[in-house]
């Protein structure tokens, strides 16, 4: 009963969705709270199915429409994909299908598209690369927004395979990560030396930063999406006065995930900064 009362409570908070595979998407929440700490955010870990970057096309659509639907029934009707992957690959068909037919007024946003309308003002070179994990690359998604609103820039992309089962388990800071994180960079400059601007491309990859400097020429500029994201919702609540005043301010956060709520509380401190105290969400 206290759990249905719960749920109920958070209907009437309409906070704003924010969801990723694991814990990745807990630096795009941190950034969004430090931007605009009076909405209330209710996010969602995808744990027991995580990670998503290697999964089919069709597996990340399913998983990713189940888990806007929760967002729903929980009251949501602004939901943030903080996870590339999913952005990639179930976005487009949930924002042109599933949203006209089903869900009309609510609304899904990604990561991609905010990252790719800003991510020429970084380069002088005009070469730009992209570390990601292999559903990400595999998309092409960061290639087609990026040629529309400069397609001028030559864009080189790397799969990271490695990075995010090294950061979930807690090795971001270990001696042996440095060689994954050189090897994977190497490979991306071969492509193109020229590279002067470096997006991360999954949400997990900031816990990796000063590594990834370390691996890097000091006058390669790095992109972290948090703050860009932040930026961008502000300006679509901005552009969008009529969903903004649906959503609650009492700068509150609540966090649920699929897998074990207890190793989930112990993990999520390293990407928000802070712990957190979850909820089991059964999809």
């Amino acid at each position: 009963m206290r759990r249905l009362l719960y749920f109920y409570n958070m209907t009437e908070q309409k906070a704003i969705g924010v969801f990723d595979s694991g814990y990745g998407g807990l630096t795009v929440l941190k950034a969004l709270q430090q931007q605009m700490p009076d909405y209330d955010y209710l996010y969602l870990g995808d744990n027991a199915r995580a990670p998503y970057g290697d999964k089919s096309f069709d597996a990340i659509y399913n998983y990713t429409l189940q888990a806007v639907q929760w967002f729903f029934t929980q009251g949501c009707d602004l939901v943030i994909l903080a996870c590339n992957t999913a952005s990639a690959k179930a976005l487009r068909n949930i924002q042109q299908k599933y949203l006209p037919l089903a869900a009309a007024g609510k609304r899904v946003l990604g990561v991609i598209r905010p990252t790719a309308e800003i991510i020429g003002n970084y380069t002088k070179t005009g070469s730009v690369g992209i570390v990601g994990t292999q559903g990400t690359v595999q998309s092409g998604s960061y290639l087609l927004e990026i040629e529309k609103f400069y397609p001028h820039i030559k864009v080189s992309q790397q799969a990271c395979p490695m990075w995010v089962p090294l950061i979930e388990n807690g090795e971001a800071d270990e001696h042996g990560t440095d060689f994954y994180v050189k090897k994977y960079l190497d490979q991306l400059f071969v492509k193109d030396a020229a590279i002067d601007s470096l997006l991360l491309g999954c949400t997990h990859y900031p816990l990796l930063l000063k590594k990834i400097k370390q691996h890097l020429p000091q006058n390669i500029k790095v992109i972290e999406q948090g703050p860009l994201i932040a930026e961008s919702l502000q300006q679509y609540l901005l552009n969008h006065p009529q969903m903004e005043k649906t959503i609650s301010r009492n700068g509150q956060c609540s966090f649920f995930t699929t897998g074990d709520p207890e190793e989930f509380n112990h993990r999520a401190a390293l990407f928000f900064g802070k712990e957190v105290s979850s909820k089991l969400a059964i999809l």
